[in-house]
């Protein structure tokens, strides 16, 4: 794929969250650090959707629980310090663009191909939806397809269990370049921008972290929630006495250390000392609470002073929104007068 930017010469990134519930550790190894890197790069130009139309895929029966987390997701954004001035920030719902893209998508992929999607099977899977699953829910990757190129965004940060997602909307933009592009790329390829940390494992070690699992630490965790969980994480279960030797791979503190602690030079010597034998279970802990504790601190301070004025809040995504549905809707007339669908336009 060519290194496709944006007229003004910056690539543009489309990123973010299902608001289902508040975010957590590993949402910042996996994207939220890089966005807020991101976000100082003269080169670069961030959209983060708070995707609730695709939260509601598999909450259509819950709205309020979908309403509620538009807040708790953008004071989690706001906290660890993306900048509503230097990213775009704004709600999907709410840029009706997006759901027209994604109908005029749905035409140039078929129900085999969207079966096929290891992303959206394994997803299924764990959902346990069977062949129930909600017809939007199996369409994620039009949706994913619409949302990236409404913005001609070219450049998202993803892990790399949703690559699929990423190889199946080039696919869409191929095919409508080709049926509707008359030799022009009317649409952009994207790439992943993948995080260098392996994706977090929930604290049971059984999966990885997740909201709907509730194994995972939040950012909005209080320092008692914190404490709980990081004594209840999964060790090694052969490491029955500290006299004995023990395992780093699987080991969930190990991880979370990996992930949170500077000190890399006493994390490995911990590491040694731990498959030598003589280091227990809880010291590993007590270091892992002391370093997500000097992380989560501040993330804490600022979303609690941050949410007491939930209207300001509500106001910088009405802002962004109008920003990302102006550019949702410059795209739209493109796709529009490629399709020759364009009837009321001025020519």
């Amino acid at each position: 794929m060519k290194n496709q930017k944006s007229k003004k010469g910056k690539s543009i990134i489309l990123t973010g969250d299902r608001p289902t519930g508040p975010l957590h550790l590993g949402h910042y190894v996996g994207s939220l650090r890089t966005r807020v890197e991101m976000q100082e790069k003269k080169d670069y130009k961030q959209f983060i959707m708070i995707a609730d139309a695709q939260a509601l895929t598999d909450n259509a029966d819950n709205p309020e629980k979908v309403r509620q987390n538009v807040l708790q997701v953008a004071l989690d954004y706001l906290a660890v310090g993306l900048d509503p001035e230097k990213s775009t920030i704004f709600i999907q719902s709410a840029i009706p663009e997006l759901a027209e893209l994604n109908l005029f998508f749905l035409n140039l992929v078929t129900l085999a191909r969207l079966q096929r999607n290891p992303t959206v099977k394994n997803e299924m899977k764990q959902k346990g939806f069977g062949a129930n699953v909600p017809a939007g829910f199996l369409t994620y990757p039009v949706s994913q397809a619409a949302d990236i190129t409404a913005f001609k965004g070219t450049v998202v940060p993803v892990g790399n269990d949703q690559l699929p997602i990423l190889e199946q909307v080039n696919e869409i933009v191929r095919k409508f370049n080709l049926i509707y592009g008359n030799g022009n790329d009317v649409l952009l390829e994207c790439k992943a921008l993948l995080s260098d940390t392996v994706r977090l494992s929930g604290i049971d070690g059984k999966a990885k972290a997740s909201k709907s699992m509730n194994n995972a630490i939040f950012l909005s965790d209080s320092p008692e929630t914190v404490k709980e969980k990081v004594m209840q994480m999964y060790t090694d279960s052969n490491h029955l006495r500290i006299s004995d030797p023990g395992k780093i791979k699987g080991n969930i503190v190990f991880e979370y250390l990996d992930a949170f602690d500077s000190d890399k030079k006493a994390v490995l010597e911990m590491k040694n000392h731990y498959r030598r034998g003589g280091l227990g279970d809880v010291t590993c802990k007590k270091r892992l609470l002391a370093v997500l504790e000097k992380f989560l601190n501040p993330i804490r301070s600022k979303r609690e002073n941050l949410a007491k004025n939930p209207d300001a809040i509500m106001q910088i995504l009405k802002e962004g929104t109008a920003r990302a549905r102006k550019k949702a809707k410059q795209t739209m007339a493109e796709v529009k007068t490629a399709m020759k669908i364009d009837y009321f336009s001025k020519k």
